[in-house]
């Protein structure tokens, strides 16, 4: 892959670091997935329902409780959390219970919450 040269007062272009830092990038549709990902993650709502998935199953009208939503409400926040795989059900009869999808989830709003309080 070829490089555009680029003039810098201050700084030197290293071409052996920028080809490493090139062939490590992810491909641009794992980087564009990956935004997606982290706009699910821009909602407060959404963070709330995930959290409070942290600590256990819970169906659509323990969550409405929890977090002070209408059922309606927490049932379209939890649409596009099943569609970003952030969260995953289980059903019983006609009842539905959901849960983090992995631990993957717990570990990024940890994660999150640990850079926030630094």
């Amino acid at each position: 892959m070829e490089y555009e040269k680029h003039e810098c007062d201050l700084l030197h272009a290293h071409p052996d670091d920028i080809g490493e830092i090139t062939a490590a990038m992810p491909d641009e549709d794992s980087l564009i997935d990956l935004a997606e990902l982290f706009k699910v993650f821009g909602d407060s709502t959404r963070i709330k329902i995930l959290t409070a998935l942290s600590g256990a199953e819970l169906c659509v009208c323990d969550l409405a409780t929890v977090v002070g939503m209408t059922m309606s409400a927490v049932s379209h926040q939890l649409k596009i959390l099943k569609t970003a795989k952030l969260v995953g059900v289980r059903r019983e009869g006609k009842a539905a219970f959901y849960s983090l999808a992995d631990d993957h989830v717990m570990t990024i709003l940890r994660m999150g919450l640990e850079h926030i309080n630094e």
